[in-house]
Order: C-alpha cells, then structure tokens, then sequence
C-alpha cells in the first residue's frame, strides 16, 4: 500500500509540473509580441547545445525564456541598442536534427560576447524589422556593409 501512496503522489507531482509549463507557456503568449527560436547556449560539442524557448518583444528587449522552465524571470535579455547581426546561415551537421529546416541560424553580437540564435526564415524579417526600428545608433558601432538586402553593384 505504501509504495502505490509513493506513485499517485508522484503521478500527482509531474501532472502538476507539466501544468505549470503548460501554463507559464500559454501566459507568456498572451502578451503577444512572442516568437518561437532556439539560443545556442552550450558550445562544448559541436552542433549541440541549443535551447528551444519563447522570444518576447518588449521596448527595446528581446526577453529569451527557456521552454522547459518555471523560471519566471527570462533566461537571457538581448538589448537592440547594442544587438547587431553578423551572419546567417543554414543549419549545418547535428544542428538540422534539432530544429525545422525551414529556420535559420543568426550570428549576433552584443556589447560583450557573440550569441547564435535559430528563428524560422519567415521570423527573421519581423525579427530584423524590429531590430532596425530602434533608436538611432553611433554610426561607430556598425561593422561593414549590412549582411541583409541587396549588395552594392561594384564597377
């Protein structure tokens, strides 16, 4: 009798936490202004280490919650004043085994380090839209020509 106690207490708990998930999930997208992306947060092994999770617009942030997670505060805040995009690319090797392949992966760079962050293709222009919407920067800060839009016609 003791150990069927030790079960349904147990059965209780995790139906409990997948609710909770459930619902800190639904809560965070009611907000609106949430989009679906993958933050590349582990680079020991290669192609390994992302975490799929909720991107939440708010003012100048880009709020990262991780999917998987009661955690009410966000995993990582992204700042568009000092966020630029250096590069974009396909998902490569053990990376297309963990997100759709219809998304793409963008090289960014903040104030203090590099961060890879995977969003779907049709995400990105609402993504850099955002992004180009901020305040005006120190023109110092831009780094070559744009990676994105049309290339100038040299000759």
């Amino acid at each position: 009798m003791r150990i069927l106690e030790v079960a349904g207490i147990c059965v209780v708990a995790l139906l409990a936490f997948f609710f909770a998930i459930f619902f800190r999930r639904r809560l965070l997208m009611t907000g609106g202004g949430t989009i679906r992306l993958q933050v590349h947060i582990n680079t020991i092994v290669p192609g390994r280490g992302w975490s799929p999770g909720l991107g939440q617009f708010v003012g100048d942030e880009l709020r990262f919650h991780r999917m998987f997670s009661l955690a009410i505060r966000p995993k990582r805040v992204l700042d568009r004043r000092t966020l630029t995009v250096e590069e974009r690319r396909l998902p490569a090797g053990p990376e297309r085994l963990t997100m759709p392949g219809h998304w793409v992966v963008l090289r960014c760079r903040t104030a203090d380090s590099v961060i890879e962050i995977a969003m779907a293709d049709t995400t990105v222009t609402g993504f850099l839209s955002w992004l180009e919407a901020g305040p005006p920067r120190d023109p110092g800060s831009l780094r070559g020509r744009p990676v994105f839009g049309p290339r100038p016609i040299e000759g």
